[in-house]
């Protein structure tokens, strides 16, 4: 069974990499392909019944307060581990950096990983994985957090667009295995941006 991280980063990894400014169009192509695939009976992660009446996801109004370009700090001699996941499924990641900014003045950092089975795979070789939480977190948001998909920085800043996060296919279907948030990434703010939660 294929990974949520490998799902959603074939329809979405070269929308928003690469840009150091603002682009609501970019966020705009995010959410349309995003409601394209979850439309789709062959790549939606909805059930039977609610794929049956899906017309759209629920997203926040695109801000650009929540667009960053992050200072990016590479983690070297960082130890693979096991993620916990929804399941009893623990698959490898390590540490690849640590990403610094600041939303509304207050400093932030979070952590960014990179899977190690799938970053075997040509197509993945660049791929970074960003889960995070926050305020709204079980609340306006799914309770389990967000992901962003993110690819290696050149440089030593990086991108980090909170408008094109994503839900775990585990707010929509129990039947798959995604990965937790870490502790770690676990914002003490408020990020409306993204997806909204799906069911109450």
């Amino acid at each position: 069974m294929r990974t949520i991280i490998a799902l959603v980063f074939i329809t979405l990894f070269n929308f928003c990499f690469g840009q150091e400014k603002f682009d609501i169009v970019s966020v705009e192509k995010f959410q349309k392909e995003l409601n394209t695939e979850y439309a789709d009976a062959k790549t939606s992660p909805l059930t039977v019944q609610d794929l049956a009446t899906f017309k759209s996801l629920d997203f926040y109004f695109i801000n650009e307060k929540f667009f960053v370009i992050a200072k990016f700090i590479r983690n070297e001699d960082e130890k693979p581990f096991e993620m916990k996941t929804s399941t009893d499924r623990k698959p490898m990641y390590v540490k690849y950096g640590e990403a610094h900014f600041e939303i509304d003045g207050k400093p932030l950092r979070l952590n960014i990983y990179k899977n190690i089975e799938l970053s075997k795979k040509e197509e993945y070789k660049d791929y970074l994985f960003l889960p995070f939480s926050d305020l709204t977190c079980g609340n306006e948001s799914y309770i389990g957090g967000k992901y962003i998909d993110m690819k290696i920085p050149k440089g030593d800043t990086i991108v980090i667009d909170f408008n094109t996060s994503y839900n775990p296919y585990c707010a929509y279907n129990s039947k798959y295995s995604c990965p937790k948030v870490p502790l770690e990434n676990d914002l003490n703010i408020e990020i409306r941006a993204g997806v909204k939660k799906f069911h109450d």
